[in-house]
């Protein structure tokens, strides 16, 4: 079976107890930690901030931290998520000035870069950048609330996007970010995506750990 991981998106968690909450997520099975980061200008919303990021390592999380920079500009925050314990920062093409240089930016800080496409964009972007990112991120959603269903048409894109990772040989995770659930992660699954964010349907669940174990259970079917 291939390594798949489940990122827990914070966005869908109780706030009052974030610290627990990621804890009890972690203990549960999970494997990285999903920040949604929006600015309110590239997006419809505003969320959480590199505080959050640093509170949450003070708080003892050592877990991977994957952010999805859904901000314009980029590189003000790619540096203050790599100062607070980011592990991964994926940010949208059309929200940087220079698609290159904030990918050695992020790289710069000892974080690794992905890059995340919107259902509406082309995957043009990630032409010749293969070799420079650790991340692809399909957008199953249109960025900027919580809760939405998962739009169909991203599972073509994941199986062309996993062509070009197989073709670059190179150990890229392919993530899906979106409408993820137990019901649906295991085709989700067989189109390609080997890390899948799931917000509400975790954290909107009664018991984490046997939600997690569901999900398993599906991912072992693929």
């Amino acid at each position: 079976m291939a390594d798949y991981k489940i990122a827990p998106s914070i966005l869908s968690a109780d706030f009052s107890r974030l610290g627990e909450e990621v804890e009890m997520v972690l203990d549960a099975g999970a494997d990285i930690i999903h920040f949604d980061v929006m600015d309110n200008h590239y997006v419809p919303n505003l969320t959480v901030g590199p505080v959050v990021c640093k509170a949450l390592r003070n708080f003892g999380i050592e877990a991977p931290i994957d952010v999805h920079l859904m901000v314009s500009p980029v590189d003000d925050l790619v540096v203050s998520f790599a100062e607070a314990g980011a592990t991964y920062i994926s940010f949208h093409p059309e929200a940087s000035e220079n698609i290159d240089a904030t990918i050695q930016l992020i790289k710069k800080h000892d974080c690794k870069p992905g890059l995340a496409i919107n259902p509406d964009t082309s995957l043009d972007c990630l032409d010749d950048r293969l070799e420079s990112i650790d991340l692809v991120v399909i957008m199953s959603v249109y960025p900027g609330f919580g809760g939405q269903s998962f739009i169909d048409s991203s599972l073509q894109k994941l199986e062309d996007v996993r062509k070009c990772i197989i073709a670059s040989g190179k150990p890229i995770l392919l993530e899906i970010d979106g409408g993820i659930k137990a019901n649906n992660i295991r085709d989700v699954a067989r189109h390609g995506a080997d890390v899948f964010v799931s917000g509400s349907g975790i954290f909107g669940t009664e018991n984490y750990r046997k939600t997690i174990e569901h999900m398993r259970a599906e991912l072992s079917k693929v």
